[in-house]
């Protein structure tokens, strides 16, 4: 059903913006594939599970780049082109979060996207999760030299939708999310269906920790 708006029901902040794996669209598990299909190609074994999503949120090229600078060209190379033949069967939506971002926009919200990904996989992710048409992919990976944790990327995406970081909220699954929110100046909210365990998000200090998209509703409506 689709909510009726009155003049007492108002976004929390008037601009949101949102992480896209693991907070938007689930993908979380087709990223812990792609990076075990890399290892096991490249190195012959796979590799810690939770520390791998630790990786969630960072920039892909990066992680390898910091982690095994001898072999990441290669590793970037094997993990895209299996990220890339796994993706349409792999990503899914979140219910309920294509009419929370509706909601959002209907309320007056200015509603945007700042991720890690690479602009054509990251539009890609929308479309799955059936956000292509709400939410505007307002910073990619290619459109930044600094990523998450820092806060270039969150930055970049206020100033392009015309706003200062205090009246900004970053909505993200991972520990990076949060403290690129908290290096932006920007207030956060960390849902903890993604990447991010429990203890690491709350260690996080986000200004809300939710569960289910309709309590990320609740924060970001009233």
């Amino acid at each position: 059903m689709t909510r009726q708006y009155t003049d007492t029901v108002t976004p929390r902040w008037p601009v949101v913006i949102f992480d896209i794996d693991g907070t938007l669209v689930n993908s979380v598990d087709l990223i812990v594939d792609s990076y075990q299909h890399t290892f096991r190609t490249i190195l012959g074994h796979e590799w810690d599970v939770t520390e791998i999503k630790t990786w969630i949120g960072k920039s892909l090229r990066g992680v390898f780049e910091e982690k095994f600078p001898d072999q990441a060209d290669a590793m970037f190379d094997e993990y895209s082109r299996w990220n890339d033949t796994h993706t349409a069967e792999s990503i899914t939506g979140y219910d309920g979060m294509p009419q929370l971002v509706a909601d959002l926009v209907a309320s007056g919200a200015r509603v945007g996207a700042a991720t890690s990904k690479r602009r054509e996989p990251a539009r890609w992710a929308l479309e799955l999760g059936g956000l292509e048409a709400l939410v505007p992919l307002t910073i990619a990976h290619e459109d930044v030299d600094a990523h998450k944790p820092d806060p270039a990327p969150l930055l970049a995406a206020a100033i392009k939708l015309g706003a200062t970081p205090d009246h900004v909220v970053y909505v993200g699954d991972a520990v990076v999310d949060i403290q690129a929110a908290h290096n932006a100046g920007m207030d956060s909210v960390g849902v903890t269906w993604g990447a991010g365990t429990l203890p690491a998000m709350i260690a996080a200090q986000p200004n809300a920790l939710v569960d289910t998209v309709a309590e990320l509703r609740a924060v970001l409506l009233r």
